[in-house]
């Protein structure tokens, strides 16, 4: 039995016949990025203090915010 926490499902992609191994490369890459999964890895490296992570989702807000204002008009 895996460790709540520990075990994660995987993304796999099967290889159909006669599909080059570029193109399931491709596939893999497109599933795992849409999956959120290497950015979630990234924010786990290292501990966030709560205050880190309200900041930078306030800094993300602010952003979005200063570019849905710059592009209303368009």
């Amino acid at each position: 039995m895996p460790e709540e926490g520990r075990e994660r499902d995987l993304s796999e992609v099967k290889l159909k016949k006669g599909e080059p191994i570029d193109r399931a490369l491709r596939r893999l890459k497109k599933k795992v990025d849409r999956e959120n999964i290497i950015k979630d890895v990234r924010a786990k490296r290292h501990f966030e203090k709560p205050s880190e992570r309200r900041r930078r989702k306030l800094k993300v807000a602010k952003f979005s915010a200063m570019l849905s204002a710059r592009y209303a008009d368009v």
